[in-house]
This record gives structure tokens, sequence and C-alpha cells, in this order.
């Protein structure tokens, strides 16, 4: 039986961990943690905020998930919004869905991703 995901895994390119820790912990807030010895060899890095896991690991054959995405829920979208807008990264809005209002982002290496949030009335 399934209790939960434990963490999600999103790849970027050879030697863009800077960038990642940039846009994840600097832009989005996720604070980074230490990877295990074992996997340092590998690359990457991991951020991780209460029980949102996000694991980046290195794909030498890198393409960007561009369809396929992660969803954040969050408390409220727009100032998220403003500070991927402030990096100029795109974002595309979002239908509201079952109570949640939302929108699409990419990270600075095409990874798309989603931002829900409760609509507030």
């Amino acid at each position: 039986m399934f209790n939960a995901i434990h963490h999600v895994n999103l790849v970027i390119p050879k030697g863009e961990e800077p960038r990642a820790r940039a846009f994840y912990e600097g832009v989005l807030g996720l604070p980074e943690v230490e990877q295990p010895d074992e996997l340092k060899p590998s690359g990457g890095c991991w951020f991780e905020l209460g029980s949102v896991r996000i694991h980046i690991s290195i794909d030498p054959d890198f393409k960007p998930s561009t369809k396929a995405h992660t969803a954040f829920q969050i408390e409220a979208l727009q100032p998220l919004r403003e500070r991927i807008e402030a990096v100029q990264l795109p974002v595309k809005e979002g239908s509201d869905v079952g109570g949640l209002e939302r929108f699409f982002a990419f990270d600075p290496f095409g990874n798309r991703l989603e931002f829900m949030a409760p609509i507030r009335q």
C-alpha cells in the first residue's frame, strides 16, 4: 500500500547545479539539504521544506520535461509568480480546477512546474 510520495526527481544538464540552487532555493524558497555521501559523486542537489522534497539529478542526455510536471500546492500564487517573473522565466496561466487556482512556470532548464493555491473568496 502507498502512504506518500517520498520525493520528486527532476533532471538538469551536467554542471548546472549553481543555476538549480539559484532557482529552487533562491526563487522558490526551498532550502538545500546535503545529499548522502554515496550520491555526491553523481552531482545534483536536493531541496526540502517539510514534506516537499525535490531531488535534482544530472542527465548527460538532458531533455526538459515540457508536458510532464511537478505540481506544488502553496499558500498564495501571486508572490511566487512575481518572483518567477522577476527572473524572466516563462509563466503560463492555468484554469481553475477543483477549488484551486493555478499557473505553470518553467525552471531555468525548461522543466514544466505547476503551482496551485486554494481559491480565496
